[in-house]
């Protein structure tokens, strides 16, 4: 049972409004870094059932690629940077300068580019977090993984059921201007964190 099973329609407000600055900063980079629009959706915050969250990226036989890091600090959290494989292959184009189309499996050097990209977002989000909360978040080195959604979110999400059915996700969608990519980010704090999140932005 998580301590945030009763969120106030305020409080979720100033969840989102977190994830909404968060995102924009995390959107802003990744549109530096490729050249391109990014649009972001305004972030859903929600608390869902663990086992439900695959299908927030199209189902548990979705193959996506997933960068994930763990924040450490008073508030530890999980970031997941998901995107569908076809994604994940397009992005890297766009990073190495090849051709659309050219990248049909992840080499070594690719995976290191997507990690960095998952460490950038992950960066200028946590930024936007400091400002609004004043709680510092350290990211860990990311991890990739390529695999079934429901494979890559049983593994990040295990340890959160070890503490509650409940996670409380703040997911935000990324889009390029031509469509070429979209992504999910997810930030998941874990249940203990959700206190001291709250108490942070002083809508308790």
């Amino acid at each position: 049972m998580t301590d945030g099973l009763n969120l106030t329609p305020i409080q979720l407000d100033a969840l989102r409004e977190i994830g909404n600055v968060g995102a924009g900063n995390s959107a802003t980079a990744l549109s530096q870094i490729i050249n391109k629009r990014i649009d972001m959706h305004v972030p859903k915050v929600a608390l869902v059932p663990i086992e439900t969250v695959p299908d927030l990226v199209g189902g548990p036989d979705t193959v996506v690629v997933g960068v994930f890091l763990r924040v450490y600090g008073k508030a530890p959290s999980n970031i997941l940077f998901l995107l569908p494989q076809k994604s994940a292959f397009y992005l890297v184009d766009t990073l190495m300068g090849r051709d659309h189309g050219t990248t049909t499996r992840l080499d070594p050097m690719d995976e290191s580019a997507l990690k960095e990209i998952g460490n950038i977002l992950s960066g200028a989000y946590l930024n936007a977090f400091f400002n609004f909360t004043h709680i510092a978040m350290l990211p860990s080195i990311p991890a990739l993984a390529m695999d079934m959604a429901g494979a890559i979110l049983n593994v990040v999400l295990v340890q959160l059921g070890q503490m509650g059915d409940q996670a409380l996700v703040i997911e935000t969608e990324f889009l390029a201007e031509d469509d070429g990519i979209n992504g999910h980010f997810f930030l998941v704090p874990d249940p203990g964190s959700l206190g001291t999140i709250i108490q942070a932005v002083g809508v308790e």
